[in-house]
């Protein structure tokens, strides 16, 4: 029996997996996968940044209130009935960055977060203490962990023509919320990345568990940073448990994000495919197993199976609880 799963998460896309895979552990439809069963989700840090003097991250906060039924359904980022006062007050005093705005209950897990890191507490002693109030009601057997608690950041250069070299570097959130990804992005550069230390808890809950799983997160600036975290992809390489995938791209595009700009930026063929060989077969030194690609990409299994990764082609579109849930469990069958 499945007793220990472990998902490597970013934000959006990571957390609605989460939701179907909890669903499906708790109707039992899940192979082999035990009613009680925990799940450990290792989280994307490198989105992190500070806004108005607040420490913001986007992706651990993205899961927990997903998971903890406070997320705003239709953004999918942020409170459910969030109000805008501070935002609107920031404004009108002319403080940037007005492109970044943070709602009125938002500003409340900002500031426990900066309160915290200030007195001392890494991240992911504050994540935890955050996770109290949103995870362990629901989901008692489930724990968020932060990829690390060092500080990561994530900048992505852009063409300036105004600049001396021709382009300038700016943080992946300015480049996503005030740019909207509509700009190529020359480069991806990943700040404190390869001096980071694996946050507690993160390389026992990869070898210690019954089974890894990548979700259809972004495979370059959620899951891809994750595994820049030194030690991580060793682990990866070296778990008992097999590691199993969903590809975010779905018909030749990413169904939501950026993972297309992303996956150009570093030279990856943006298809099932090119993701799934981008991440590697474990038996050819990557840190895959099986690799689930939806069925209008079933033209691709072969090249994947040569490749040495199990593959099908199942529907891979999250349009509810169910549908999740039955991809999860199309990943768990393919490899047991």
């Amino acid at each position: 029996m499945l007793k220990h799963i472990t998902v490597l998460s970013g934000g959006m896309g990571g957390a609605r997996f989460l939701q179907g895979l909890l669903h499906g552990i708790t109707v039992g439809v899940l192979p082999g996968v035990a009613p009680d069963a925990q799940v450990s989700v290792v989280a994307n840090t490198a989105d992190d940044l500070w806004v108005h003097g607040l420490k913001v991250c986007p992706d651990l906060d993205t899961v927990m209130y997903t998971l903890g039924d406070g997320i705003d359904l239709e953004r999918g980022w942020g409170r459910r009935e969030e109000t805008w006062s501070v935002k609107t007050e920031l404004a009108a005093y002319g403080v940037e960055p007005t492109w970044f705005g943070l709602g009125d209950r938002d500003v409340a897990t900002h500031l426990v977060r900066t309160q915290m890191l200030d007195a001392g507490y890494p991240l992911s002693a504050v994540t935890e203490a955050l996770c109290r109030r949103w995870l362990a009601p629901a989901h008692p057997g489930l724990r968020l962990l932060p990829m690390t608690d060092d500080r990561v950041e994530t900048h992505v250069a852009i063409a300036d023509p105004d600049a001396p070299s021709g382009r300038r570097v700016i943080h992946f959130q300015e480049y996503w919320v005030r740019l909207r990804a509509s700009v190529p992005a020359e480069s991806v550069l990943f700040v404190g990345l390869d001096e980071a230390t694996p946050g507690p808890g993160v390389i026992d809950a990869i070898t210690d568990a019954d089974l890894v799983v990548l979700p259809p997160s972004n495979p370059v600036v959620s899951v891809g940073t994750i595994l820049g975290v030194p030690r991580v992809r060793e682990a990866l390489r070296a778990t008992r448990a097999p590691v199993v995938g969903l590809s975010p791209i779905v018909g030749g595009t990413h169904v939501r994000g950026m993972a297309e700009q992303m996956l150009t930026s570093i030279g990856v063929q943006v298809s099932a495919a090119g993701v799934g060989l981008h991440y590697g077969a474990r038996s050819q030194g990557g840190v895959l197993d099986g690799w689930l690609v939806d069925e209008r990409d079933a033209a691709q299994v072969e090249q994947l199976t040569d490749a040495g990764l199990a593959c099908r082609a199942v529907p891979l579109m999250m349009t509810d609880h169910d549908a999740t849930a039955a991809m999860a469990a199309a990943a768990i069958d393919l490899v047991r």
